[in-house]
Protein backbone atom coordinates (compact mmCIF):
# COMPACT_ATOMS: atom_id res chain seq x y z
CA UNK A 1 0.00 0.00 0.00
CA UNK A 2 1.44 3.27 -0.90
CA UNK A 3 1.81 6.30 1.54
CA UNK A 4 -1.28 8.30 0.28
CA UNK A 5 -3.77 8.95 2.80
CA UNK A 6 -1.39 7.34 5.57
CA UNK A 7 -1.73 8.31 9.20
CA UNK A 8 0.59 8.84 11.75
CA UNK A 9 0.38 6.93 15.43
CA UNK A 10 3.01 8.83 17.76
CA UNK A 11 3.03 7.18 21.67
CA UNK A 12 5.51 9.24 23.17
CA UNK A 13 6.53 8.94 26.66
CA UNK A 14 8.89 10.07 29.70
CA UNK A 15 11.84 7.51 28.49
CA UNK A 16 10.81 6.41 25.07
CA UNK A 17 9.07 7.41 22.18
CA UNK A 18 6.98 5.10 19.57
CA UNK A 19 5.93 5.87 15.74
CA UNK A 20 4.39 4.37 13.36
CA UNK A 21 2.90 4.99 10.04
CA UNK A 22 -0.10 3.28 8.87
CA UNK A 23 -1.98 2.81 6.38
CA UNK A 24 -6.20 3.05 6.59
CA UNK A 25 -6.17 -0.40 6.48
CA UNK A 26 -4.42 -1.18 9.31
CA UNK A 27 -1.28 -1.83 7.65
CA UNK A 28 1.67 -0.89 9.09
CA UNK A 29 3.58 0.65 6.95
CA UNK A 30 7.25 1.95 8.99
CA UNK A 31 8.19 2.51 12.72
CA UNK A 32 10.61 4.13 14.28
CA UNK A 33 11.78 4.43 18.08
CA UNK A 34 13.61 7.49 19.98
CA UNK A 35 14.19 9.36 23.46
CA UNK A 36 11.81 10.11 25.64
CA UNK A 37 9.75 13.50 25.31
CA UNK A 38 9.48 16.18 27.92
CA UNK A 39 8.74 19.49 27.09
CA UNK A 40 8.89 20.64 30.61
CA UNK A 41 12.69 19.80 30.44
CA UNK A 42 14.07 20.95 27.43
CA UNK A 43 11.09 23.00 26.07
CA UNK A 44 8.19 22.38 23.42
CA UNK A 45 10.22 23.55 20.55
CA UNK A 46 13.40 21.13 21.29
CA UNK A 47 11.26 18.25 22.31
CA UNK A 48 9.03 18.64 19.07
CA UNK A 49 12.56 18.89 17.13
CA UNK A 50 13.41 15.25 18.64
CA UNK A 51 10.28 13.58 17.64
CA UNK A 52 10.66 14.98 14.16
CA UNK A 53 13.37 13.54 13.65
CA UNK A 54 11.60 10.06 14.88
CA UNK A 55 8.86 10.55 12.60
CA UNK A 56 11.17 11.15 9.92
CA UNK A 57 12.60 8.07 10.50
CA UNK A 58 9.60 6.19 10.65
CA UNK A 59 8.14 7.93 7.50
CA UNK A 60 11.49 6.93 5.64
CA UNK A 61 10.76 3.30 6.85
CA UNK A 62 7.58 3.41 5.28
CA UNK A 63 9.71 4.02 1.43
CA UNK A 64 8.88 7.73 1.22
CA UNK A 65 11.13 9.05 -1.40
CA UNK A 66 13.96 10.49 -0.16
CA UNK A 67 13.18 14.36 0.42
CA UNK A 68 9.46 14.15 0.31
CA UNK A 69 8.14 15.63 3.17
CA UNK A 70 6.28 13.55 5.82
CA UNK A 71 2.51 13.88 4.91
CA UNK A 72 -0.46 12.42 6.43
CA UNK A 73 -4.31 12.20 6.82
CA UNK A 74 -4.56 12.38 10.42
CA UNK A 75 -2.14 12.80 13.07
CA UNK A 76 -2.64 10.80 16.53
CA UNK A 77 -0.54 11.69 18.98
CA UNK A 78 -0.36 10.28 22.51
CA UNK A 79 2.10 12.37 24.55
CA UNK A 80 3.63 12.40 27.98
CA UNK A 81 3.11 15.82 29.59
CA UNK A 82 -0.29 16.84 27.96
CA UNK A 83 -1.13 16.66 31.40
CA UNK A 84 -3.56 19.87 31.33
CA UNK A 85 -6.17 20.91 28.60
CA UNK A 86 -3.54 24.32 28.00
CA UNK A 87 -0.74 21.56 27.51
CA UNK A 88 -2.59 19.56 24.87
CA UNK A 89 -3.97 23.00 23.20
CA UNK A 90 -0.35 24.15 23.28
CA UNK A 91 1.09 20.65 21.50
CA UNK A 92 -1.27 20.53 19.04
CA UNK A 93 -0.79 23.74 17.58
CA UNK A 94 3.11 22.81 17.72
CA UNK A 95 2.41 19.69 15.75
CA UNK A 96 -0.05 21.71 13.35
CA UNK A 97 3.26 23.90 12.67
CA UNK A 98 5.02 21.28 11.71
CA UNK A 99 2.56 20.61 8.87
CA UNK A 100 2.27 17.03 8.96
CA UNK A 101 -1.51 17.31 8.66
CA UNK A 102 -4.34 19.27 8.95
CA UNK A 103 -5.94 16.94 10.97
CA UNK A 104 -4.24 16.30 14.34
CA UNK A 105 -5.39 15.30 17.84
CA UNK A 106 -3.46 15.19 20.69
CA UNK A 107 -4.13 13.00 23.97
CA UNK A 108 -2.77 12.37 27.04
CA UNK A 109 -0.16 8.79 26.56
CA UNK A 110 -1.85 7.37 29.07
CA UNK A 111 -5.43 7.25 26.28
CA UNK A 112 -2.54 5.16 24.41
CA UNK A 113 -2.68 2.22 27.10
CA UNK A 114 -6.98 2.99 27.84
CA UNK A 115 -6.88 2.15 23.67
CA UNK A 116 -4.47 -0.46 23.48
CA UNK A 117 -6.99 -2.84 25.61
CA UNK A 118 -10.22 -1.91 24.44
CA UNK A 119 -12.14 -3.24 21.63
CA UNK A 120 -14.26 0.13 21.69
CA UNK A 121 -13.11 2.95 23.12
CA UNK A 122 -15.55 2.27 26.46
CA UNK A 123 -13.50 2.08 29.84
CA UNK A 124 -10.92 3.01 32.32
CA UNK A 125 -7.08 2.99 32.11
CA UNK A 126 -4.88 2.93 35.60
CA UNK A 127 -1.03 3.28 34.29
CA UNK A 128 1.52 2.34 36.78
CA UNK A 129 5.07 2.59 35.68
CA UNK A 130 7.74 5.70 36.47
CA UNK A 131 4.09 7.97 38.09
CA UNK A 132 0.70 7.00 38.02
CA UNK A 133 -2.05 8.45 35.95
CA UNK A 134 -5.48 7.59 35.35
CA UNK A 135 -8.27 8.41 31.86
CA UNK A 136 -11.49 6.69 31.09
CA UNK A 137 -13.42 7.46 27.92
CA UNK A 138 -17.02 6.83 26.00
CA UNK A 139 -18.08 5.85 22.57
CA UNK A 140 -19.75 9.43 22.68
CA UNK A 141 -16.35 11.23 23.47
CA UNK A 142 -16.83 11.69 27.14
CA UNK A 143 -13.64 11.47 28.97
CA UNK A 144 -12.83 11.11 32.89
CA UNK A 145 -9.10 12.38 33.72
CA UNK A 146 -6.92 13.93 36.08
CA UNK A 147 -4.14 16.40 36.13
CA UNK A 148 -1.40 13.94 37.33
CA UNK A 149 1.79 16.28 37.83
CA UNK A 150 2.72 15.03 40.99
CA UNK A 151 1.80 15.72 44.34
CA UNK A 152 0.36 19.09 44.22
CA UNK A 153 -2.46 17.28 41.99
CA UNK A 154 -3.12 14.47 44.46
CA UNK A 155 -0.92 11.86 43.00
CA UNK A 156 0.93 9.20 45.25
CA UNK A 157 3.07 6.22 43.93
CA UNK A 158 4.35 4.91 40.45
CA UNK A 159 7.67 2.97 40.58
CA UNK A 160 9.79 6.50 41.47
CA UNK A 161 7.42 7.18 43.95
CA UNK A 162 7.25 3.98 45.59
CA UNK A 163 11.33 3.83 45.75
CA UNK A 164 11.00 7.00 47.60
CA UNK A 165 9.16 5.94 50.09
CA UNK A 166 11.06 3.28 50.62
CA UNK A 167 13.64 5.12 51.37
CA UNK A 168 12.21 7.35 53.76
CA UNK A 169 11.03 4.59 55.22
CA UNK A 170 14.57 2.82 54.92
CA UNK A 171 16.05 5.83 56.59
CA UNK A 172 13.98 6.11 59.42
CA UNK A 173 14.15 2.92 60.59
CA UNK A 174 17.59 2.86 60.21
CA UNK A 175 18.05 6.17 62.74
CA UNK A 176 15.28 5.29 65.22
CA UNK A 177 13.06 7.60 63.78
CA UNK A 178 10.68 4.57 62.53
CA UNK A 179 9.36 1.59 62.56
CA UNK A 180 12.13 -1.74 61.94
CA UNK A 181 12.12 -2.65 58.50
CA UNK A 182 13.60 -4.94 56.49
CA UNK A 183 14.63 -2.09 53.61
CA UNK A 184 17.05 -0.70 56.02
CA UNK A 185 19.05 -3.63 54.84
CA UNK A 186 17.82 -4.69 51.34
CA UNK A 187 17.86 -1.51 49.51
CA UNK A 188 21.32 -0.61 50.32
CA UNK A 189 22.52 -3.89 49.39
CA UNK A 190 21.34 -3.57 46.05
CA UNK A 191 23.89 -0.88 45.14
CA UNK A 192 26.48 -3.43 46.99
CA UNK A 193 26.39 -1.14 50.36
CA UNK A 194 26.03 -1.99 53.94
CA UNK A 195 23.86 1.12 55.34
CA UNK A 196 21.36 3.35 54.50
CA UNK A 197 23.84 6.36 55.42
CA UNK A 198 25.88 4.96 53.02
CA UNK A 199 23.44 4.93 50.64
CA UNK A 200 22.00 8.34 51.48
CA UNK A 201 25.87 9.22 50.62
CA UNK A 202 26.24 7.94 47.32
CA UNK A 203 22.29 9.34 46.54
CA UNK A 204 23.69 12.62 47.40
CA UNK A 205 26.92 12.86 46.30
CA UNK A 206 25.86 11.13 43.04
CA UNK A 207 27.77 8.17 42.97
CA UNK A 208 24.07 6.34 42.46
CA UNK A 209 22.55 8.32 39.96
CA UNK A 210 19.10 9.30 40.87
CA UNK A 211 18.23 7.28 37.46
CA UNK A 212 18.81 4.16 39.24
CA UNK A 213 16.50 4.94 41.93
CA UNK A 214 13.73 3.26 39.93
CA UNK A 215 15.82 0.06 40.53
CA UNK A 216 14.67 -0.14 44.17
CA UNK A 217 10.88 -0.92 43.29
CA UNK A 218 11.27 -4.84 42.50
CA UNK A 219 13.45 -4.76 46.18
CA UNK A 220 10.47 -2.71 47.81
CA UNK A 221 7.88 -6.02 45.80
CA UNK A 222 10.52 -8.59 47.31
CA UNK A 223 10.58 -7.10 50.49
CA UNK A 224 7.40 -7.12 50.79
CA UNK A 225 6.75 -10.41 49.82
CA UNK A 226 8.69 -11.83 52.25
CA UNK A 227 6.96 -10.58 54.96
CA UNK A 228 8.00 -7.21 55.95
CA UNK A 229 5.44 -4.93 57.63
CA UNK A 230 6.29 -1.80 56.49
CA UNK A 231 6.95 -2.91 52.51
CA UNK A 232 3.80 -4.76 52.74
CA UNK A 233 2.11 -1.40 53.59
CA UNK A 234 3.49 0.46 51.04
CA UNK A 235 2.33 -2.20 48.50
CA UNK A 236 -1.01 -2.03 50.17
CA UNK A 237 -1.41 2.03 49.58
CA UNK A 238 -0.17 1.45 45.80
CA UNK A 239 -3.00 -0.98 45.52
CA UNK A 240 -5.24 1.65 47.41
CA UNK A 241 -4.09 4.33 45.13
CA UNK A 242 -4.78 2.26 41.59
CA UNK A 243 -8.54 1.21 42.72
CA UNK A 244 -9.04 4.90 43.90
CA UNK A 245 -8.47 6.67 40.42
CA UNK A 246 -10.50 3.65 38.33
CA UNK A 247 -13.16 4.05 40.57
CA UNK A 248 -13.63 7.60 40.36
CA UNK A 249 -12.96 7.55 37.00
CA UNK A 250 -15.71 4.70 36.27
CA UNK A 251 -18.02 6.68 38.27
CA UNK A 252 -17.44 10.40 36.11
CA UNK A 253 -18.36 8.17 33.71
CA UNK A 254 -21.45 6.43 35.03
CA UNK A 255 -20.06 2.94 34.52
CA UNK A 256 -20.17 1.90 38.41
CA UNK A 257 -22.55 -0.42 38.04
CA UNK A 258 -21.80 -1.50 35.01
CA UNK A 259 -20.00 -4.65 32.94
CA UNK A 260 -17.21 -2.64 32.43
CA UNK A 261 -13.35 -3.00 31.58
CA UNK A 262 -10.25 -1.61 33.87
CA UNK A 263 -7.05 -1.55 32.11
CA UNK A 264 -3.68 -1.61 34.29
CA UNK A 265 -0.31 -1.39 32.07
CA UNK A 266 3.12 0.20 33.23
CA UNK A 267 6.26 -1.49 34.29
CA UNK A 268 4.56 -1.69 37.48
CA UNK A 269 1.65 -3.58 36.98
CA UNK A 270 2.65 -5.22 33.84
CA UNK A 271 5.19 -6.66 36.84
CA UNK A 272 2.32 -9.05 37.60
CA UNK A 273 3.23 -8.75 41.67
CA UNK A 274 0.83 -11.02 43.14
CA UNK A 275 0.45 -8.98 46.14
CA UNK A 276 -0.63 -6.00 44.56
CA UNK A 277 -2.72 -8.03 41.98
CA UNK A 278 -4.70 -9.30 44.55
CA UNK A 279 -5.23 -6.22 46.98
CA UNK A 280 -6.84 -4.46 43.65
CA UNK A 281 -8.60 -6.99 42.57
CA UNK A 282 -10.05 -7.61 45.74
CA UNK A 283 -10.53 -3.52 46.28
CA UNK A 284 -12.23 -3.29 43.14
CA UNK A 285 -14.53 -5.73 43.71
CA UNK A 286 -15.94 -3.40 46.36
CA UNK A 287 -16.21 -0.18 44.80
CA UNK A 288 -17.38 -1.72 40.93
CA UNK A 289 -18.69 -4.93 41.43
CA UNK A 290 -18.90 -5.47 37.61
CA UNK A 291 -15.76 -3.80 36.66
CA UNK A 292 -13.35 -6.57 34.39
CA UNK A 293 -9.71 -6.25 35.05
CA UNK A 294 -7.26 -6.83 32.24
CA UNK A 295 -3.46 -6.17 32.62
CA UNK A 296 -1.92 -5.09 28.89
CA UNK A 297 1.64 -5.28 27.71
CA UNK A 298 1.13 -4.65 23.97
CA UNK A 299 2.97 -1.25 23.11
CA UNK A 300 1.00 1.89 23.58
CA UNK A 301 1.66 3.02 20.38
CA UNK A 302 -1.03 -0.12 19.27
CA UNK A 303 -3.84 2.33 20.69
CA UNK A 304 -2.06 5.79 19.40
CA UNK A 305 -2.31 3.76 16.16
CA UNK A 306 -6.54 2.55 16.72
CA UNK A 307 -7.38 6.00 18.11
CA UNK A 308 -6.00 7.31 14.63
CA UNK A 309 -8.02 4.73 12.93
CA UNK A 310 -11.59 5.26 15.24
CA UNK A 311 -10.91 8.62 13.35
CA UNK A 312 -10.43 7.57 9.48
CA UNK A 313 -9.95 3.71 9.55
CA UNK A 314 -11.53 1.62 6.90
CA UNK A 315 -13.53 0.14 9.87
CA UNK A 316 -13.61 -3.13 12.41
CA UNK A 317 -11.08 -4.59 10.13
CA UNK A 318 -8.29 -2.32 9.76
CA UNK A 319 -8.00 -2.50 13.54
CA UNK A 320 -7.95 -6.45 13.60
CA UNK A 321 -4.86 -5.91 11.22
CA UNK A 322 -3.70 -3.76 13.74
CA UNK A 323 -4.04 -5.39 16.75
CA UNK A 324 -2.74 -8.58 14.55
CA UNK A 325 0.68 -6.53 13.80
CA UNK A 326 1.22 -6.40 17.31
CA UNK A 327 0.22 -9.43 19.16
Amino acid sequence: MGLNGSLLAIDAGNSKTDVAVLGRDGSVLGTARGGGFQPPVVGVGAALEGLADIVDRAWAAAGADDGTPPAFSHVSACLANADLAVEERELTAALEARRWSRSVTVRNDTFALLRAGLDEPRGVAVVCGAGINCVGMLPDGRTARFPAIGKISGDWGGGGGLAEEALWCAARAEDGRGAPTELARALPAHFGLDTMEALIEALHRNRVPATRRHELTPVLFRTSAAGDAVARALVHRQADEVVALASVALGRLGLLDEEAPVILGGGVLAARHPELDTRIADLLVAKAPKAVIRVVTSPPVLGAGLLALDTCGDGPGAAARLRAHYA
